[in-house]
């Protein structure tokens, strides 16, 4: 009995750890979030210089304010279908842990939603896709008025592979 409470006391811990603010986005039709403290800032589509031989989804690098940061498009990372940038198109500049520290990482999306509070109550845990999906880079799955948006480990979501690629683009 008191091995179940044990694991009872750590799913509401890791439930917990998920609560707070996310930056809520569109993908697709769908919605995302990314816990704020990730957030760097959200800027506009700027011209993105190409590099090459680097995966179709990384877009290349910007200049912001004198720092070079690698730009993915998260459409294509997610094997989505490429779409042309609107004028709702931006991209969010997040911090993500790299092999070298914190690495600066531009994410295109669709188009920025809004900062929403989310309780630990309205978290569930990602659904079992079966043994050979792999959804890791997924927090949770909130449930927000009626519908559900996908929170993501933004870490976790470039993988170490990529993140030494992205490392070397910049």
């Amino acid at each position: 009995m008191t091995e179940l409470a044990g694991k009872m006391d750590q799913a509401v811990k890791v439930m917990g750890d998920r609560e707070g603010k996310y930056l809520t986005f569109s993908l697709a039709g769908e919605e995302y979030g990314i816990g704020i403290r990730k957030i760097k800032e959200i800027i506009g589509m700027m011209p993105v210089t190409t590099v090459p031989r680097t995966p179709p989804f990384v877009k290349g690098i910007i200049n912001l304010r004198g720092k070079v940061i690698p730009v993915v498009d998260l459409r294509l990372k997610f094997g989505m279908e490429e779409m042309s940038y609107t004028e709702r198109t931006c991209i969010i500049v997040v911090e993500t842990r790299g092999r070298s520290g914190s690495v600066l990482i531009g994410i295109v999306v669709d188009s920025v939603s809004e900062v929403l509070n989310i309780k630990a109550a309205d978290i569930e845990e990602t659904p079992t896709f079966g043994a050979r999906l792999d959804t890791d880079y997924i927090l949770g799955m909130a449930k927000m008025n009626g519908g559900v948006k996908i929170l993501l480990d933004i870490d976790k979501v470039l993988g170490g592979e990529e993140m030494a690629v992205l490392d070397k683009a910049a």
